[in-house]
């Protein structure tokens, strides 16, 4: 983890969403395993909670507790470019997905476990995937 917020201000968005898409994942699987199923069960459910439309849908539930930087970073994940194309998303839910990834991974480099678990909890509370 980065000690110097300074540091993690400055790292590229496109480390931030490669951490955060670890840290979202483990978030994701950790709550999943609380129903005890078999691991190919547990996959087909941890698609629900990762896809980037469901992502979209679990941005739109955290948005409005989330701080001004918080949404700063979020715009800085979502603005960032990549080469790689989305399946099975729109664009624009896509940009969304890597923005809410880019957002854990701040936090989590900037060692805000708390906020990571309240951001979560929110999420574990409202959002119900669609089968």
């Amino acid at each position: 983890m980065v000690n110097d917020m300074d540091n993690t201000d400055n790292l590229s968005p496109s480390v931030l969403c490669f951490v955060g898409d670890a840290v979202y994942g483990l978030l994701v699987r950790a709550h999943l395993a609380e129903i005890n199923r078999p691991s190919g069960e547990l996959h087909k459910e941890s698609v629900k909670w990762v896809s980037a439309p469901a992502q979209t849908k679990i941005f739109a539930i955290i948005e409005p507790f989330l701080t001004e930087k918080e949404i700063s970073v979020f715009k800085r994940g979502r603005n960032f470019h990549t080469n790689s194309s989305p399946k099975n998303a729109t664009k624009q839910e896509y940009h969304t997905a890597t923005g809410l990834e880019a957002l854990f991974g701040y936090l989590y480099l900037s060692q805000e476990n708390e906020r990571i678990k309240e951001l979560f909890d929110i999420v574990k509370k409202n959002y119900k995937p669609i089968d």
